[in-house]
């Protein structure tokens, strides 16, 4: 008989042996312990993509700060990481559709501040921006096309 806290174990280590006990279980006719099992795997698969959106928010944050610190060094690799962040975290608010806006502000300060880390650490230097918005990381293109159109190097 597997407890609540070997679910939990089960669950965070493997998500695929998760799913065969629980089908041992169903097999079994131990419905009430399959539950159990799938409510520990349905709780680590959430994290497993809150982690994922929490990532690809630092990723794409991380190289906003970069396109706005540094633009005499923006390139088609950084445009294209954010324009793949944003695919990604896009991607998994289809899946889930928890991680919705609120869930991301709710993670917003966070990510900036491990964004400007990582960005500060590729920089070299301090960067002043402090905050950044919905709308820079979500809606505002990034695009050498348009900054050439601009006059921008």
């Amino acid at each position: 008989m597997q407890t609540k806290q070997d679910w939990e174990w089960l669950a965070v280590c493997s998500h695929y042996q998760t799913a065969v006990a629980v089908r041992q279980f169903l097999q079994e006719g131990k419905s009430v312990e399959a539950g159990e099992g799938l409510d520990s795997l349905i709780e680590a698969m959430g994290r497993t993509e809150k982690r994922a959106v929490q990532s690809q928010l630092i990723r794409l944050m991380s190289h906003i700060i970069k396109w706005k610190c540094q633009p005499q060094r923006r390139s088609s690799s950084w445009a294209i990481t954010i324009l793949s962040a944003r695919t990604e975290i896009e991607d998994s608010q289809e899946e889930v559709p928890s991680l919705n806006r609120d869930f991301i502000q709710s993670i917003w300060d966070k990510c900036f501040n491990k964004a400007m880390k990582e960005a500060v650490v590729e920089i070299g230097k301090k960067c002043q921006l402090t905050s950044l918005s919905w709308e820079e990381v979500f809606e505002e293109e990034y695009s050498l096309i348009k900054d050439e159109e601009e006059g921008i190097e």
